[in-house]
């Protein structure tokens, strides 16, 4: 299993439709895939689901989560307790009882199924509650306390847990663009990760903070490794986070004699973007990338520009842009425009195919490097 995540530190790049997609692409060509929504906001969860299984879901978990996870398990047999767990539950019901500092789940509730090969484990937006417990516990992890040891790969551990139980090829944790303390986790114990950017000056400071942002990480991460015994060590990654590489996405296409068919701004930023990531990001997190996977985003132009009202659509129907012609629930109001513009939507899974073949030969390459 190679855990993933997309990751900008700038908003608005169109990150949730990309993981979305990608999820659903990677599905379409054989593998086995788990989306894990780690974002306090729910973007992914809301684009992936119908609002009336989220709030139903939401509802079944809310003792468990205002009222303290092991007040309410006591009050249920354990019949009943294993018979909750056998319905599908958010990321921050399964990090609950590391968040109270009590044992694991004896029973692994089942992720959502989306489509064939593609699951989901929803988000929550109490999830702020585990992230506030990271930051608590942070100072604790210098003296390899435990439970503090535990709060912070207690993410990827889940990801490892429901890999292990569903055979998955990949698992794409969803983060929300900041720099706190879950996404410092997060982004710290994936295996690999990729910056959405957008062709402007605000791509830019974004890349520059990560790159800011994962030297101070490492270093952390660097201590932690040096203090802590080597079983504890276990409980990480063998490697620090690798950087596969940037994507310009949901960007205005121009017909031009440009390479990438930008309007003379956009490019202006969009060849910048290789030098920010040389500039900023740590060598060592780059080293299986050659100079074209360093300087070219991930596929290309495949999934460059903008869909226009096509995502949008995808999220009504909660499915891939090139499913939503042949849904047999369409609304009457978008029959006509969908028939309309059937072969366009059904050309983004081409593209988004294309996509993810280059993105698994970069994630291909960690193998080689690490082994």
């Amino acid at each position: 299993m190679k855990a993933i995540s997309v990751f900008n530190n700038k908003g608005g790049v169109g990150k949730t439709t990309l993981t979305f997609h990608i999820g659903h692409a990677l599905a379409e060509m054989g593998k086995r895939v788990l989306m894990l929504d780690a974002d306090p906001q729910c973007n992914l969860t809301i684009y992936a689901l119908p609002q009336e299984f989220i709030h139903k879901t939401w509802e079944a978990e809310d003792g468990f989560i205002d009222e303290g996870f092991e007040t309410t398990k006591n009050q249920l047999s354990k019949t009943d307790f294993q018979e909750f767990n056998k319905n599908p539950r958010s990321i921050h019901y399964l990090l609950k009882p590391t968040e109270e500092g009590t044992g694991d789940l004896e029973v692994i509730p089942p992720p959502v199924r989306l489509a064939q090969g593609l699951d989901i484990i929803p988000g929550r937006l109490t999830l702020h509650l585990y992230e506030e417990k990271i930051a608590n516990r942070w100072n604790d992890i210098y003296r390899g306390e435990a439970l503090s040891l535990r709060t912070i790969t207690k993410i990827r551990a889940i990801a490892e847990t429901y890999a292990s139980l569903y055979g998955y090829d990949y698992v794409i944790i969803d983060t929300s663009p900041s720099l706190g303390a879950i996404n410092k986790v997060v982004i710290s114990t994936v295996d690999g990760f990729f910056i959405p950017a957008s062709p402007d000056l605000f791509s830019l400071y974004g890349i520059r903070n990560i790159g800011k942002a994962l030297k101070v990480w490492k270093s952390e991460f660097d201590v932690i490794f040096q203090l802590i015994s080597n079983e504890k060590r276990k409980a990480f990654p063998e490697q620090f986070v690798t950087f596969l590489g940037y994507t310009i996405y949901n960007a205005k296409k121009y017909t031009s004699s440009n390479k990438w068919d930008l309007a003379k701004a956009h490019l202006h930023y969009a060849n910048q973007i290789p030098q920010t990531i040389i500039d900023y990001i740590d060598p060592n997190l780059r080293s299986h990338l050659d100079t074209p996977s360093l300087n070219n985003p991930i596929g290309e132009t495949a999934v460059m520009h903008t869909h226009n009202t096509f995502p949008s659509m995808a999220q009504n129907y909660n499915l891939p842009m090139w499913r939503v012609p042949s849904h047999d629930k369409l609304r009457p109001e978008h029959t006509s425009t969908l028939a309309g513009s059937r072969a366009k939507y059904e050309d983004t899974k081409e593209a988004y195919i294309a996509f993810c073949n280059d993105l698994l030969n970069r994630i291909n390459l960690l193998d080689r490097t690490h082994g």
